[in-house]
């Protein structure tokens, strides 16, 4: 069973959404909902959760802001529900990682395949995705700064994944050793920062080839490839499938 939190700034609306929620899919279940922002927040800081729903349903600049602080803290997947239809918002909305952008009207079909999206992905990278990213009630606090000064790492490549980004770079802004931050990011990773920066870079242009109709070359700018043969390059290597086949094969199973 999977832990959500389900957020809804309509405290009217809240009990109809956890009810299309209940519905849609029976291995996820409630565990908390709340129609404060700032509440929200504070239930991810105080707890693991598998999954957040935001209902964005006239309240679409606010879930964006709301995406971008959970980002900030924690790798959790979300959905966001009854957004608004536009290309602009989702692409926006994008950005922070989400699982899924569903628009108005809500369809339960639609619901129940994107949370059937999310726990096929929560299976395979359980432990990644159920890691907050910031929790040092159980660590020392030399443990802490350290563990702090690799979130401000991670946080920048969020924000600048669309630029050429290298550690040594990043070491200068901080004020770091390059040599020092790259042992303690793996250290606290289990991988090198290249490695996470190849990982962010390839899960996000999985995500932008599923969910947009972005032509290649326009992915690959989007997250810092100057050189599309390098990015076809890299995406087979982490794939397994070129680009385009990737979206051809998501494609051919949405529609069966």
């Amino acid at each position: 069973m999977y832990s959500v939190l389900l957020v809804d700034p309509n405290p009217v609306t809240l009990n109809e959404t956890a009810a299309l929620i209940h519905n849609a899919a029976s291995s996820f279940r409630i565990h908390a909902s709340t129609s404060e922002f700032a509440a929200a927040l504070n239930f991810l800081n105080s707890r693991s959760f598998s999954l957040v729903i935001i209902n964005m349903k006239g309240y679409n600049s606010s879930g964006l802001v709301l995406c971008s602080r959970i980002r900030q803290q924690s790798r959790v997947p979300i959905i966001l529900l009854s957004g608004k239809d536009d290309f602009r918002l989702a692409r926006k909305a994008l950005t922070y990682q989400i699982s899924d952008y569903l628009t108005e009207p809500l369809l339960e079909g639609a619901l129940t395949s994107s949370l059937r999206a999310v726990q096929s992905e929560l299976e395979k990278n359980h432990a990644y995705y159920l890691a907050p990213v910031m929790k040092t009630a159980s660590v020392n606090k030399k443990d802490a700064a350290a563990k702090a000064v690799i979130d401000t790492v991670k946080r920048y490549v969020q924000d600048e994944l669309h630029q050429n980004i290298t550690l040594k770079q990043i070491s200068r802004k901080l004020h770091f050793n390059c040599a020092y931050l790259g042992q303690k990011f793996k250290h606290h990773e289990n991988m090198s920062f290249n490695e996470y920066l190849l990982q962010q870079r390839m899960e996000k242009a999985k995500l932008l080839l599923k969910k947009t109709d972005m032509k290649i070359y326009e992915i690959a700018n989007e997250i810092g490839y100057t050189e599309i043969d390098w990015f076809y390059k890299k995406f087979k290597e982490y794939t397994g499938s070129s680009a385009n086949e990737y979206r051809k094969k998501y494609e051919l199973s949405r529609a069966n």
